[in-house]
């Protein structure tokens, strides 16, 4: 007696198996973010501490210089290490990035850490340092988020390529 003939579906990954599975890609993509994140963070605490300490700044101003050191030195890490697979078409691009970096990333970090160093400096009485690295740890996640699907995303909008492509014969 024949078996009846079933539809043999190959449980796989539809794409390249050599290539990595979106799940992964984003890991490792997450992972770079916060390699970046965790130098920025340093970079945010020295200009911090040198903020405060050296030139005498009080610590709010002294958090917002800070931030926004470690917002322009994130944005030119992401932009050629952690999304290097989504490369600016011109310069222009790598501008128009730059603001938009600046006007979510920026803008959720240094709200974010005035807000929170206000309320666990000013009203808690942590240590401004100790305060500082809560504050960048909460942002974290959010300003992931807002770099992957709209400073860096897949196929820039209004970036208009002025390049000619032909194709080979």
């Amino acid at each position: 007696m024949k078996e009846p003939v079933v539809d043999k579906k190959v449980w796989r990954r539809a794409s390249d198996p050599s290539k990595p599975s979106k799940a992964r890609h984003a890991l490792a993509r997450w992972l770079k973010f916060n390699l970046v994140g965790g130098i920025g963070i340093g970079v945010q605490l020295a200009a911090l501490a040198i903020s405060r300490s050296l030139l005498h700044l009080d610590y709010l101003p002294a958090t917002a210089l800070a931030v926004e050191t470690a917002v322009i030195h994130n944005f030119i890490w992401h932009e050629r290490f952690t999304w290097a697979d989504r490369p600016a078409l011109r310069f222009r691009h790598s501008l128009r990035r730059l603001v938009r970096f600046n006007a979510t990333n920026g803008a959720v970090s240094i709200l974010g850490n005035l807000l929170l160093m206000r309320l666990l400096v000013g009203e808690l009485r942590l240590h401004y340092l100790v305060a500082n690295l809560v504050a960048v740890s909460v942002c974290s996640l959010l300003n992931f988020l807002l770099s992957d699907r709209f400073v860096f995303e897949r196929k820039p909008n209004g970036f208009k390529d002025d390049r000619k492509v032909t194709l080979a014969r």
